[in-house]
């Protein structure tokens, strides 16, 4: 396919997620059904246009005076994909093209944005949440909502029970691996640009022996802030498809216990096999249907929560979420974490950790979440994570995007991962 026929395939996708509400995934894994005759390089310049336009849909509506699907793909060609408006102009009279430009479109296309736009327009923020970016952010809001809004790499962590760094640069070295950032474990494949293809890690020899999960660099620094080592019991109750899980087996070197859990059956169903392919040994799993397991195999010595939320500090990859998410959502994410935090307190030991984590920016979400519990629990408090990156990391910690010295708050404009929010907590003796 032509670079025309692909810009009119990213508008019926569009089309489809916005008329229809349907996840961006699930619309283009159809459209490559329906289109067999597209290659895999298509379908990879399609879903790239795609996500691109969904994650500045503010900023290029703006540029367009509107958000509809063709507005939106046009303006990403123009303000991401860096093609001039005479280009864009060119392809699309193209035969299999979206159709000629209106002079409304060109003129859009052709003129210089205004540098004073809204927060929710240089953040490409959604409006109902642009005082909660103000609240954790201050003046540097547009920033770090630009910033969630580009593309993102692919993250792996070396699985030190099979593999070391080096092994894995080496064997990933054809797809760019380089050292990623903050965790001595991550290794990065840089996000490529629309003409090439993602490269396909988990098909790779490495993967299947168990060297590397994918796992974003601020994830890995949440598993590090654990603290955990060997012959420690160690809860993970909101374990998912078992990412941390596995990073806090590595840890504990499959020595002492682990246990992993999650309420939601079809999260969990992945973990087994990774388990066996990563080699570990020292985990039980308790599925939703056995959770009364849990205070038979407690108390433990730390309760790792990532907890469910609204998962804005990964909206550069799932960027549909983040104009999905509505009010009433989000507040049941917030009432859901402070049952798993009660939930985690129960199966602290006296004088065990709790990890709190997320997958967000919002404060809602992390420091004001934090700051609850502590006024029901005083006997709870706070472990700066400071301390924890000496004794886990090493070097110089970096400084939390929020300016707490308490727990810490990653972010892509900071610190170039993923946004997440890490905070230890010690139960009182």
């Amino acid at each position: 396919m032509r670079l025309a026929g692909r810009v009119s395939a990213a508008i019926d996708v569009l089309t489809e997620i916005f008329e229809r509400h349907r996840p961006s995934s699930e619309a283009l894994k159809d459209w490559g059904k329906a289109h067999r005759f597209a290659g895999s390089s298509d379908r990879h310049a399609i879903g790239t246009l795609v996500y691109d336009a969904l994650r500045r849909r503010n900023s290029l509506s703006f540029r367009m005076g509107s958000d509809a699907p063709r507005a939106l793909a046009l303006a990403a060609l123009r303000d991401v994909w860096g093609l001039s408006a005479d280009e864009i102009a060119a392809l699309a009279g193209e035969q299999h093209g979206p159709g000629e430009l209106t002079g409304q479109e060109r003129q859009s296309l052709l003129r210089a944005v205004p540098a004073e736009r809204s927060l929710s327009v240089a953040g490409d923020i959604p409006d109902w949440l642009v005082s909660s970016y103000e609240r954790v952010f201050g003046p540097r809001a547009a920033e770090e909502g630009a910033a969630l809004a580009t593309r993102a790499p692919a993250d792996l962590r070396v699985n030190t029970l099979k593999a070391t760094r080096g092994q894995v640069l080496d064997a990933l070295a054809r797809f760019g691996a380089v050292e990623g950032p903050w965790s001595p474990l991550a290794v990065r494949i840089p996000a490529p640009g629309p003409e090439l293809r993602n490269a396909n890690v988990e098909a790779e020899p490495a993967h299947g022996l168990g060297w590397y999960e994918v796992q974003d660099a601020g994830s890995q620094v949440a598993a590090l802030l654990s603290g955990v080592g060997p012959g420690m019991r160690v809860a993970d109750i909101c374990a998912g498809a078992g990412g941390k899980t596995l990073a806090l087996a590595a840890l504990m070197r499959n020595e002492g216990k682990l246990v992993a859990h999650d309420l939601d059956r079809f999260r969990l169903r992945p973990i087994f096999e990774r388990l066996t392919r990563a080699g570990v040994t020292n985990c039980e799993v308790i599925s939703a249907q056995d959770k009364g397991k849990f205070a038979e195999a407690g108390p433990f010595d730390c309760v790792v929560i990532d907890a469910p939320c609204s998962g804005s500090g990964s909206w550069r990859r799932k960027p549909d979420a983040k104009w999905r998410l509505t009010p009433k959502q989000f507040e049941q994410r917030i009432k859901d974490q402070r049952q798993v935090l009660e939930n985690g307190f129960n199966l602290a030991r006296p004088g065990g950790t709790i990890l709190y984590i997320t997958c967000s920016v919002l404060p809602e979400e992390n420091t004001d979440q934090v700051a609850g519990f502590l006024a029901r629990h005083p006997e709870m408090q706070v472990v700066p994570y400071r301390e924890h990156w000496a004794r886990m990391i090493g070097g110089t910690a970096p400084n939390s995007a929020d300016g707490s010295d308490q727990g810490l708050l990653l972010t892509p404009a900071r610190h170039d991962t993923d946004g997440f929010f890490i905070c230890v907590m010690k139960k009182g003796a």
